[in-house]
């Protein structure tokens, strides 16, 4: 009886959860930031490159409001609405302004508006709270949308749309909702992860479905999924290992449910 109610106590809330490659990171109701796996390139955050076997605590901060896991780097929002980041820094993922590498949470740039992140492979997003987009890092497939391949080192505005609600990056491409629910992709389109019925890939968003039924979106590596706002599922890209989840390992251009 007088260890029952510290159990209970004990119990841990996590908030939310990110996969990266090998590693994961995780957020607890008590906004502190938890990551474990793989850290060959710091993107654990704790200061060294070991290998964590069960979650370790990311600094001491207890303010942390979301996390994007990437390939080896995260992106993350404080409750303030800071940005920082971490992990490998080859092509500018970061957003420091340089190509270092960082074994810690660093603050990218010093505004406070920031809203929600994502993480590619070697590239970044972000929404801030008056709904523009920003993006950085590696540029070789358009993947950043500003309408050339050259690498970003420090987060920049793609377009003057202040109407962006949600993006997720892929590997190579990324697809994005607006407020009006609208479908929009970017980037390399050689497998159809665009949805737009070809494989002509594009540095610059496409409309995709100007229908305003998406509720959500969710990149892989050359395929997508969505969530209508009738709840069905749907799926397009590559499909060779069947994870469009359709019943076949048939790759489709267009969103099938």
């Amino acid at each position: 009886f007088v260890l029952f109610p510290a159990v209970l106590m004990a119990q841990t809330t996590w908030l939310n959860v990110d996969a990266g490659t090998e590693y994961s990171v995780a957020l607890r109701s008590d906004h502190t930031l938890w990551s474990w796996g793989y850290n060959g390139n710091g993107q654990l955050g704790i200061g060294n490159m070991t290998q964590q076997l069960s979650p370790v605590q990311v600094g001491n901060a207890a303010d942390w409001k979301e996390m994007a896991a990437g390939d080896f780097h995260v992106l993350a929002v404080k409750t303030d609405g800071t940005l920082w980041a971490w992990g490998l820094n080859g092509s500018g993922q970061l957003g420091d302004g340089t190509t270092t590498t960082s074994l810690v949470p660093i603050q990218i740039g010093s505004e406070n508006n920031w809203k929600s992140v994502s993480a590619g492979v070697t590239h970044s997003f972000a929404i801030k709270t008056d709904g523009t987009l920003w993006s950085w890092g590696f540029n070789g497939n358009g993947e950043l949308g500003n309408g050339n391949q050259n690498d970003v080192h420090e987060p920049a505005q793609l377009g003057t749309d202040t109407d962006w609600l949600m993006i997720s990056c892929g590997g190579i491409h990324n697809v994005a909702l607006k407020t009006d629910s609208t479908l929009w992709a970017w980037g390399y389109n050689g497998n159809g992860a665009f949805g737009n019925g070809t494989d002509v890939s594009s540095d610059v968003p496409l409309l995709i479905d100007s229908i305003t039924h998406w509720k959500t979106v969710s990149a892989g590596y050359s395929f997508s999924l969505a969530i209508k706002d009738d709840n069905t599922l749907w799926a397009w890209g590559f499909n060779g290992n069947g994870q469009l989840g359709i019943g076949n390992n048939t790759s489709v251009q267009v969103p099938v449910q």
